[in-house]
């Protein structure tokens, strides 16, 4: 049974039955405008966006009984793994929309529809960038302590910005405020970054390639704990490494065109890096979501 989280005044409440939550937008404790989240869904969304809850918002509204339930739709095809489920939800009011291809798209396309992305919309995601350098250029400045902070905050941080990044990659209402997402997961998130950090650096006495490929396989584990808050940190890495079966190559070229815009950033002393991080960013955003087979929103 899937189990459902809300919020009211600013606080989260949940887990809760459909039901349970049904009565409480009956009772008037969770309003239309409300937010609502279930495993299923990539985001926070209104209420009054999701097709379960309409007829009881309905009936709260008017004062009217409750109509029975439509039959239930087909079940997503994807839904029985976490990470497919992800993709499940459209965001709301938009037309049906072609979610990725298997990881199909080439990387070319995928950074030009990261410039088309950040087309008129730069702002946001440079400060962004520029908001989270300086926190963490803070914590890791800590005398003799900046290494052991670091190693404790850069997880939860890299789950909110991958949270940021994944919203903005799809138009949606992305907030400065994401940044701070993985802290409401802090064990998880804390974790996933220990049991990577291990992981690479056991591969990397191996020799420097191995180290690359594995830190390539885990690469999708914080977006996956971004938009799968319920997950734990070694499904996330197993996960991560069953998206990257056969894309390892592709995410490692995808780094690749990045290299020579680094270089000339160098050349202005850095300042081009306050353009090129959001731009590196939304591109491995769309990667991610460009992973998941292909189908059609509902």
């Amino acid at each position: 049974m899937n189990e459902w989280y809300c919020t009211v005044d600013g606080k989260q409440y949940g887990p809760v039955s459909l039901e349970e939550l049904k009565q409480w937008i009956a009772n008037g404790r969770v309003k239309p405008e409300n937010l609502v989240w279930m495993s299923e869904m990539t985001d926070w969304v209104p209420a009054s966006s999701v097709p379960e809850l309409n007829a009881v918002i309905a009936a709260a509204v008017t004062g009217g009984a409750i109509p029975p339930s439509l039959p239930p739709q087909a079940a997503n095809p994807y839904a029985a793994n976490s990470y497919y489920a992800g993709q499940a939800g459209a965001m709301p009011g938009a037309a049906p929309e072609q979610i990725g291809t298997g990881g199909q798209t080439p990387n070319a396309n995928l950074t030009a529809k990261a410039r088309n992305l950040l087309a008129g919309r730069w702002g946001l995601p440079i400060g962004f960038c520029l908001l989270l350098f300086l926190i963490s250029f803070v914590y890791h400045s800590i005398p003799n302590l900046g290494q052991l902070v670091g190693l404790i905050l850069d997880g939860p941080f890299y789950v909110g910005s991958a949270l940021f990044f994944l919203t903005f990659a799809q138009r949606r209402n992305a907030q400065i405020g994401q940044m701070f997402h993985g802290f409401s997961m802090f064990g998880t998130a804390l974790a996933a970054y220990l049991l990577m950090s291990i992981f690479i650096f056991l591969w990397m006495l191996l020799l420097i390639i191995p180290g690359i490929i594995a830190s390539l396989a885990y690469s999708q584990t914080f977006y996956l704990l971004a938009i799968n808050p319920g997950m734990g940190a070694m499904d996330a890495i197993r996960q991560s490494k069953q998206m990257m079966e056969g894309k390892k190559w592709k995410l490692f070229c995808l780094h690749i065109r990045f290299v020579g815009w680094s270089l000339l950033c160098l050349l202005t002393l850095g300042i081009g890096f306050i353009w090129l991080m959001p731009y590196m960013s939304v591109t491995f955003a769309c990667f991610h979501y460009d992973l998941y087979p292909q189908y059609r929103t509902v």
